[in-house]
């Protein structure tokens, strides 16, 4: 029987994507440097294509967007989105202090959730849970971040990565807050002029999203979608997957996007065969199965 995760694993390693695009869409970034170093790009190849998973495009757009989802998915209060509509302007990006103080209002109501899987539990017991890769494969753990970030700090592990090798008094983590806490000072607040770009290069685009990420949500990518004003060119329709709908599709003129139903930031991990569907889909040039 064909292992989603591993086939997926193997089908990854043939395409630029990056299912944790929140974090300022890196790959994307990438290009941009590379368009900047080879003049306008027109020297790439025909056949050249970049799929990004929930990313972070627009930095004004995707903070609206968050909190538009988490109204609409029963996360907030009606009173607590109209105070966010009413004090925010997501236009200029330019938020007062009752701006912010009704984004923090609004993430308190929300409760102590994953914000990356809004249904998923939380991980309670990691010793208690199980961290065998058999495991791992079937169903992502909730405790998974725990594992990884006890086992990439073993001394060993990063003696054979070649990692930390000037011994840093403080451990590996997920998330540097020495660079996110404001020292990352040549991060576009917008991807979308690039984006703009790779597809009027004739470099073919996918965004696809897991649409119970509330982080990087599916309104977000909607709403960027919107900024660019692309022509549609194959309405929204659902696609599927062992006769269940995997999620749904919408082609533009050079970009296409699809969601993936059920899956949280990082798709593969929580839905791998809808994911490889996705994927397999991307890498033959055609949208996912209408049946």
């Amino acid at each position: 029987m064909l292992n989603p995760r591993l086939s997926l694993s193997t089908l990854l390693n043939d395409v630029v994507t990056h299912p944790n695009g929140c974090f300022r869409s890196q790959r994307v970034l990438l290009v941009r440097i590379g368009f900047s170093s080879s003049g306008n790009g027109s020297d790439y190849s025909e056949d050249m294509r970049r799929v990004i998973g929930n990313g972070y495009f627009d930095g004004n757009t995707n903070t609206k967007a968050t909190f538009d989802y988490m109204w609409t998915h029963a996360l907030i209060s009606d009173k607590a989105h109209q105070a966010i509509q009413s004090k925010c302007d997501f236009g200029s990006g330019n938020y007062s202090v009752g701006c912010y103080n009704a984004l923090t209002s609004a993430r308190l109501e929300s409760g102590n959730i994953d914000y990356y899987d809004i249904y998923a539990p939380l991980c309670h017991s990691p010793s208690k849970a199980t961290s065998g890769m058999a495991s791992l494969v079937k169903e992502i753990s909730p405790c998974a971040d725990n594992f990884v970030f006890s086992y990439l700090n073993l001394p060993h592990v990063q003696q054979a990565l070649h990692a930390n090798v000037t011994g840093l008094p403080y451990p590996w983590t997920t998330c540097s807050r020495l660079v996110n806490s404001g020292n990352w000072k040549d991060a576009p607040r917008t991807m979308l002029p690039t984006i703009n770009q790779l597809i009027a290069s004739g470099i073919r685009v996918w965004l696809y999203s897991g649409d119970v990420d509330s982080v990087c949500p599916v309104t977000s990518t909607q709403y960027s979608i919107n900024l660019l004003g692309l022509t549609v060119q194959t309405p929204w329709r659902p696609w599927y997957t062992n006769d269940e709908v995997g999620g749904y599709v919408v082609g533009y003129e050079g970009l296409t996007f699809a969601t993936v139903r059920g899956a949280g930031h990082l798709v593969p991990s929580y839905q791998p065969e809808r994911a490889l569907t996705m994927i397999k889909s991307f890498l033959e040039g055609e949208l996912p199965p209408a049946t």
